[in-house]
Order: C-alpha cells, then sequence, then structure tokens
C-alpha cells in the first residue's frame, strides 16, 4: 500500500472497532432471528395450527357418533327391554351434537383468511342445522310407529336415509376440508421452521466466526501497535462471544429437537390417532346403519370394511377373511414389535412410537380393534342366520364381550394413547417457551451491551494516547 494511503493508527483502530461493533449486533440480530423465530414457530404449532388440525377432526368424529347414535334409536326401537340403552343413546347424540357445535365455532374462528376453510366450515354449518332436523323427524316418526327392534317403520327409515345421505356426502366431506386446511398449516409452519433452523446452525457460526476475527484483528493491531501482550475488555468480549456462540448453537439444536417432538413424534400420532378415531365411530354407525336399512345392507357392509381398512390396512383380503388375517398380523408385531404387517391409521402410529408407555397403550389399541372386528363378524352371523334381535342386542350391549363394551374399550385406547402424546407435544412446547423465552432474550440482551460497551472501553484509552 503508497504511504500516503496507509490508515494511520487511530483511524485503523476506529474502523477496526467499527467492524467489531458491526459485527457483534450482526450476530446477535441472526441469533435473535433464529431462536425467536424457531421459539414462535414451535409456539404456534403447539398453541394454534396443531390445536385447530385436532379439532377438526375432532368435528368429524362428533359428527359420526351423532349418526351412530341416531341409527342405534332407529334400531332399537320402541322396545321396552332397550329402555335404559335407549335413554342413553339419547344422552350421548345431545353430547356429540353439543361437541360437534363447539368443534365448529373453534373451526370457524380458525378458518378466518382461509377461504377454502371458510367455504368448507359454513358447508357444515349450512347443513348441519338440515341434518339435525332429518334426525328429530326420524325419532319423531319412529316413535309414533312403536316400531319393534331391527324393524323401524317405513317412514322413519326413509328420514334416516335423507339424513345419513347428507352427513355422508355433505358434511363429513366438509369436516375432512377443514381438518385438511389445519393439518396443511401445521405442514407448512413446521417446514419453514425446519429450514429456518437447519439455516441457523450455518449463519449463527458465520456470523459469529466473523465478529472473532474481527475482534481478533483489533487485538493484533492493539498488541502490535501499542505494545501491549492482552487487552482485558477485549479478551472478555472475546470469550462472550465465545460462549454466545456456543450457547446459541445448542439453543438451535434443542429448538430443532423440541420441533421434531412437537410435530413429528407427538403431533404425527395424535393427527393420526384422532382420525383413527372419527373413522371407528363412523365404521360402528355402519354396523347399527346395516342391521336399520337391510336394503341398503351391502353398501353399509362395504362402507365398514373401507373404514376398517383405513384403520388398519392388509391388502388382499376381505371383511370375511379379514378378522383372521389381522390376528396373524399382530402376531407378527407382538413377536417382533419392528414389524407393523399393516398400514392404515393404527400402522401409522404404530411406526412412530416414542414415549415411555406409548407402545404398550398402542398395543392395547391394536388387541381392542381385534376383538371388536371379531364382534363385528358374530353380529353378522347372527343376522343372518334370522336372529335379529340377537344381533341388535350383541351389537349394541354393553356388558363384557358384546359389540359396543368392545368398541367403549377401543375408544378408551385410543384415547389413552391420543393422551400420552398430546402431553408429550404440549411438553415440548413448554420446554421451546422456556429455554428461548424472555429469560433468555433479557439474558441476550444484557450480553450484548455488555459486549458493545467493553469493545467501546477497550479502545478508548488507547485513542487517548493520540490526543
Amino acid at each position: 500500500m503508497p504511504a500516503g494511503t496507509r490508515l494511520s493508527t487511530p483511524r485503523l483502530v476506529r474502523v477496526l472497532t467499527a467492524v467489531c461493533l458491526a459485527g457483534l449486533l450482526a450476530f446477535a440480530a441472526t441469533a435473535a432471528v433464529v431462536l425467536v423465530g424457531g421459539r414462535n414457530g414451535i409456539d404456534t404449532i403447539g398453541h394454534r395450527a396443531a390445536p385447530q388440525s385436532i379439532r377438526a377432526t375432532d368435528l368429524s368424529f362428533a359428527l359420526s357418533d351423532m349418526d351412530a347414535q341416531t341409527a342405534n334409536i332407529l334400531l332399537i326401537g320402541a322396545d321396552p327391554g332397550y329402555t335404559a340403552l335407549r335413554r342413553q343413546t339419547l344422552d350421548t347424540y345431545e353430547q356429540r351434537r353439543a361437541q360437534a357445535g363447539a368443534d365448529l365455532q373453534r373451526a370457524a374462528e380458525a378458518a378466518v383468511g382461509d377461504p377454502a376453510g371458510q367455504l368448507a366450515v359454513q358447508t357444515v354449518l349450512g347443513e348441519l342445522g338440515r341434518y339435525e332436523a332429518l334426525v328429530a323427524r326420524s325419532q319423531l316418526l319412529a316413535d309414533q310407529a312403536g316400531s319393534p327392534a331391527g324393524k323401524p317403520a317405513p317412514e322413519a327409515l326413509d328420514a334416516y336415509r335423507q339424513a345419513t345421505d347428507l352427513l355422508r356426502q355433505k358434511l363429513l366431506p366438509a369436516a375432512d376440508q377443514v381438518t385438511a386446511a389445519n393439518a396443511a398449516t401445521v405442514e407448512r409452519i413446521h417446514a419453514e421452521q425446519r429450514d429456518g433452523l437447519a439455516a441457523g446452525r450455518w449463519w449463527l457460526p458465520a456470523t459469529g466466526l466473523s465478529a472473532l476475527c474481527a475482534l481478533a484483528a483489533l487485538q493484533r493491531i492493539l498488541a502490535v501497535r501499542f505494545r501491549r501482550l492482552v487487552n482485558p475488555p477485549l479478551a472478555a468480549v472475546t470469550l462472550l462471544t465465545v460462549l454466545a456462540l456456543a450457547t446459541g448453537l445448542s439453543l438451535v439444536a434443542r429448538a430443532e429437537q423440541h420441533l421434531v417432538v412437537a410435530k413429528s413424534n407427538a403431533y404425527d400420532s395424535v393427527i393420526a390417532l384422532s382420525r383413527a378415531r372419527a373413522v371407528a365411530y363412523a365404521m360402528n354407525a355402519d354396523e347399527s346403519r346395516y342391521l336399520t336399512d337391510p336394503a341398503r345392507a351391502g353398501a353399509y357392509e362395504q362402507s365398514f370394511f373401507d373404514k376398517t381398512q383405513a384403520f388398519a390396512r392388509l391388502d388382499g383380503t376381505s371383511l370375511s377373511t379379514y378378522d383372521t388375517r389381522l390376528a396373524a398380523a399382530g402376531g407378527a408385531h407382538r413377536a417382533d414389535r419392528s414389524v407393523v404387517p399393516f398400514d392404515g391409521f393404527l400402522g401409522t402410529e404404530l411406526r412412530n412410537v416414542t414415549f415411555a408407555g406409548e407402545q404398550d397403550a398402542a398395543e392395547r389399541v391394536l388387541t381392542a380393534f381385534e376383538a371388536y372386528q371379531r364382534d363385528d363378524r358374530t353380529m353378522r352371523q347372527l343376522r343372518d342366520q334370522g336372529r335379529l334381535k340377537d344381533a341388535v342386542t350383541f351389537n349394541t350391549g354393553t356388558a363384557p364381550g358384546q359389540s359396543n363394551a368392545d368398541f367403549e374399550l377401543l375408544g378408551t385406547a385410543l384415547a389413552d394413547v391420543m393422551a400420552i402424546n398430546q402431553r408429550a407435544m404440549d411438553q415440548a412446547v413448554e420446554d421451546a417457551d422456556e429455554e428461548l423465552g424472555q429469560g433468555i432474550t433479557a439474558v441476550a440482551g444484557l450480553a450484548l451491551a455488555a459486549a458493545l460497551a467493553l469493545t467501546v472501553l477497550g479502545v478508548r484509552p488507547r485513542l487517548r494516547e493520540y490526543r
């Protein structure tokens, strides 16, 4: 460099000091963007997007069980032997109706700004009233006819057909659209945060090392031109920056882990199990429809089998052989839990077991589902033998070994494994909030202020020497 263009020592120190301050600020800004963004993303998934998606599947579950209870009311008729069951069935219908209303209200709130989601919610809102009116008409006609179990009056059956067709053709598909819209939001946020944290693993070292290089250059200039071996304030800033870089990288790794737990390990299982529960209750409704409406029995039997396959898919089988094949597949899985010889929602869960107690809880779902499938074959055999009332009693019975009793065990098992994953998701979100929350923000702010102040403090005495 020509002598005339060479920077004087004071100017060089000022330039390097400015570079150090800029580097520290860039490092702090990068850390803030990466870590605050990661925290906010996990918080959004855990506190808004994931719960909305789960509530949307809960809407499908509530609607399906409403129809199952309606079919059961029609199925048991005015037979005095089912008086207690009728009262219980009506109570359950009202509970599910209230649940569907609450889920729909939350879905409407969540759909603000989402035209497709709003349209789906409006469809459910518009058709749900029609469905409930048809159900009320069906029940009124059934009460007036006083029909025996398994033989509803034609007028009541016709009203129920209109109701269940409305539910299956419009309400449930619209509810599925709400679920899909919310699930897509979760996937989008997860992808954004995953990519943001992955980029942060490169940007943090890049900006942190740049700041350290600038600090090293400044200290070298001070050491060479002022003949001082160590500048204590700048040495403290360097140590502080190293600690901040190590802490930042550790927090990024922790945020990535919390994101994996909250989304991939917990939420994916919760949503699969929520869908499995909705499918199971729709499946249970198909059984009651099968007994209630002989003219459509074949269609309802196929619908039951389609939902069975959605729950736990076994290719190359039929309804008559499914329970046998499922038992063999279940045996293979229990012999080696890494082997999951079926797909569907249950297969998704068994391949995603992560948390303490989850494996045993998921095994209980499989066991309960096997029992329920065997019950279904028994119920159909009773009907085929002409023992319609026995089939109705077995299908709606809640005594141990009867179909609805085993179905309740399936519902309980699903709820148990969902609860395990829900707690894990909540804990991951809570941990992320704690580790990346206001506490670390305050500490980072103080560390940045101290680093900037010490940098200025370290060079000011040297610059005074030139006054």
